[in-house]
């Protein structure tokens, strides 16, 4: 299911807007939670930047840049996903995370503009030259924990490609 658009819809998903029309109208964003995936339009290899949009995080005073090797060296071929995100579910203590699908695309979309927000996961995103054009995509999970469906996903893909996706820098991994 990480090959193809029509696969990622059949297995429920709904959105497919780009990054520059979210940017400008993110009311499409259902406000439950769910999970969300970062698309690239084909498997191609993008351009790398560096410096990237996303900004230095002034109060830890931490820089979301990395060399371009690095991220060429977490580029995994023939397949369109590229970042797994969530957004609500619990933590380790059990406590419900109140993010939304809105809230946390809405942080993550003004985190790429470069401002100073909490949303430092899937951070390489923003050092892709045409990262605009990126696809967003979602499903709604009102009723279940997100967290174990990105988790889930995430080790589905370990086990096709034998590493995370691109911007996912944590997670399973599989040797």
């Amino acid at each position: 299911m990480f090959n193809s658009i029509e696969d990622i819809k059949k297995a429920g998903f709904k959105g497919f807007k780009t990054i520059q029309e979210l940017l400008n109208d993110s009311k499409v964003i259902p406000n439950v939670k769910g999970i969300y995936m970062i698309l690239i339009s084909s498997s191609e290899k993008p351009i790398f930047i560096n410096p990237g949009t996303g900004p230095t995080l002034y109060k830890k005073k931490t820089n979301p840049n990395v060399n371009v090797k690095e991220l060429e060296m977490n580029w995994v071929d023939k397949t369109i996903v590229i970042y797994i995100g969530k957004a609500g579910g619990y933590k380790d203590d059990g406590t419900e995370m109140d993010a939304t699908l809105k809230s946390r695309l809405y942080t993550y979309l003004r985190f790429g503009k470069g401002k100073d927000v909490r949303h430092y996961g899937g951070r390489y995103i923003w050092q892709l030259e045409n990262s605009k054009k990126l696809v967003v995509c979602w499903k709604m999970l009102p009723n279940d924990d997100p967290r174990s469906f990105e988790s889930n996903l995430i080790q589905k893909f370990n086990t096709i490609y034998k590493k995370r996706p691109f911007a996912n820098l944590t997670g399973i991994m599989h040797k």
